[in-house]
């Protein structure tokens, strides 16, 4: 039996006895105080949203006492002169998103992209061209040290849309990346934003995209990456210990729910060598996800991670319209945005279900964190602070990254019954004061990296003496999501999406040095792969490594 079976046995033999004995008010959870509030902890990470994208507009001046957001101000970035289509006045000023997948084509994530968001440094010979494409110094500085001026949003975008697209974009299709969302266009996130609290200077770690910034919120480093590609740097090379490790060698429990129908676990890839043992018990389902609240049955620590595929719910821009020039093809549905809010409406009704009284895992001994990987190169106009390098022993990382500034800001939301509404916590925080607070609250010993060792916690955020009632608590209502259509896998489009491209060559490699038995491996680990055979190979893959998420009868059907 294993430990949580062990524990779950004695729980339930517990309360059943006691029931029997002293009936149903035996059931009843014991009292809890704001102390308790992170017995048990919920994160679910989204993806590529900037703070002024998702939460910038959430408050009018002098709604609540300080919030740094984007109404009253004003904010713009300017038009390169080689801009073949202008901008009035020469700039674009901050203005409010007209489509929910946008931007459309996605921006620019990988470090060269974001030096040149957050400096308007881009260097003759990287212009107009991928990430992968550019050379050194990557549109950096000559100091990592220089504070950002935060107006090369426009810049970055024109040249990445015209690498992408085969064209210079127009006035309208540039404008877009200055763009948020008000309250009313995303009424879930704002709802809980306001109904609970967030936190208006939350940084991500590195400027820079998904894979390294998802390892900072586990492991509190990215052992020296910098960006996704190639995907064998973390899949073999990204050792370092995460936060589940360290719950494991202190009796704490722990599961990863993925949505469906994800096959594959994108925190267990990125954290390969660390995680690889626990991916047969401990990376599940997200319906797993709903019954563990209905039960009170959550683990310590609960990672939740949104479908980050194909029909993604992950608020993740669209990118359709970036794979074949004059066609929007269904990769994903025009719902970027909507997907996210409907998915987040699920976990957030299975979190408050729970109520007050539920042995076990409920919702006063149980906190809510919903955050964002990275800004994915979506506007924000805060400069980001310098942060101490997680081993200041190695002067530089890849791409001559030297880990001393952070990644701009990205929504984070907390959600505690010991919370006020209409809480903004206004101090510095970053991904890695998950891994500070839950050291300090679980007793899990020294610090990861010199990172989470200097992150703000979060202890302090649970203010209230007694507990908001759920009965009290917002309820709101995810605006309908546009119905998706899956590609005809015969007719597939160059990619998948960006995190699949980046990921399945370093997959075949992995699985090939594994001896994982795929029938559809190619010879040549190397070699060229066309979109079907790595969707293929990456699903039969998936059943291996994940049993409990992909199913191999499933994919047969498909083929």
């Amino acid at each position: 039996m294993t430990q949580q079976s062990r524990r779950n046995f004695l729980k339930t033999s517990a309360i059943g006895g006691a029931s029997a004995a002293l009936g149903e008010s035996a059931l009843a959870a014991p009292k809890a105080t704001k102390k308790n509030a992170m017995d048990h902890v919920i994160l679910v990470i989204f993806e590529n949203r900037s703070f002024d994208n998702i939460l910038g507009q959430l408050y009018q001046p002098g709604e609540v006492p300080k919030f740094e957001g984007v109404i009253g101000k004003n904010l713009s970035n300017p038009v390169p002169s080689w801009a073949q289509y202008p901008a009035p006045n020469g700039r674009v000023s901050y203005g409010t998103a007209t489509y929910m997948d946008g931007p459309n084509p996605d921006s620019g994530e990988e470090h060269p992209h974001t030096n040149t968001q957050l400096y308007n440094i881009l260097d003759d010979r990287n212009r107009f061209k991928m990430a992968s494409q550019m050379s050194a110094p990557y549109n950096a500085p000559e100091s990592s040290l220089v504070r950002p001026t935060m107006d090369g949003f426009v810049t970055d975008y024109i040249s990445f849309y015209t690498a992408e697209m085969g064209r210079q974009p127009t006035y309208q299709e540039y404008s877009q990346i200055m763009t948020g969302y008000t309250p009313e266009q995303i009424p879930v996130i704002s709802g809980l934003a306001k109904g609970f609290s967030c936190f208006d200077h939350w940084y991500s770690e590195v400027p820079s995209q998904t894979f390294t910034n998802r390892s900072f919120w586990t492991a509190g480093t990215s052992s020296g990456f910098v960006v996704n590609d190639p995907s064998t740097n973390f899949l073999f090379k990204n050792t370092a210990e995460t936060i589940f490790n360290r719950l494991e060698a202190h009796g704490k429990t722990w599961k990863i729910y993925v949505c469906e129908p994800d096959p594959i676990s994108f925190t267990g890839l990125i954290n390969m060598p660390s995680l690889k043992k626990y991916f047969k018990t401990h990376i599940v389902p997200f319906t797993e996800y709903e019954k563990d609240c209905a039960n009170g049955s959550l683990p310590d620590f609960c990672l939740i991670e949104p479908n980050l595929l194909a029909a993604h719910n992950d608020y993740h821009p669209a990118f359709g319209r970036a794979l074949i020039q004059g066609m929007d093809l269904p990769i994903d549905p025009p719902s970027s945005i909507l997907g996210g809010e409907a998915f987040l409406t699920r976990i957030y009704n299975a979190y408050k279900g729970m109520g007050t009284t539920q042995a076990g895992s409920n919702v006063l001994n149980t906190t809510l964190f919903i955050g964002w990987d990275e800004p994915g190169g979506t506007y924000d106009h805060v400069a980001p602070p310098l942060v101490p390098a997680p081993d200041p022993s190695v002067p530089k990382g890849q791409q001559g990254f030297d880990f001393r500034r952070s990644g701009y800001r990205v929504p984070a939301v907390m959600i505690s019954p010991w919370i006020p509404e209409k809480t903004v916590f206004t101090k510095e925080f970053r991904h890695t004061s998950m891994i500070a607070s839950l050291r300090k609250a679980w007793n899990l010993g020294k610090p990861f990296t010199a990172r989470d060792a200097n992150a703000r916690t979060l202890e302090s955020c649970f203010t209230l003496k007694t507990p908001r009632d759920p009965s009290t608590w917002p309820a709101p209502v995810a605006r309908p999501v546009p119905e998706y259509k899956a590609p005809d896998l015969n007719n597939l489009p160059p990619a998948y999406s960006g995190l699949a491209k980046a990921m399945i060559p370093g997959v075949v490699k992995f699985s090939h040095a594994e001896g994982y038995p795929t029938p559809s491996m190619p010879k040549d680990p190397n070699g060229p792969i066309t979109p079907k055979q790595g969707i293929k190979i990456a699903l039969e893959l998936a059943a291996e490594m994940f049993p409990q998420l992909a199913q191999k009868e499933d994919i047969k059907s498909q083929y």
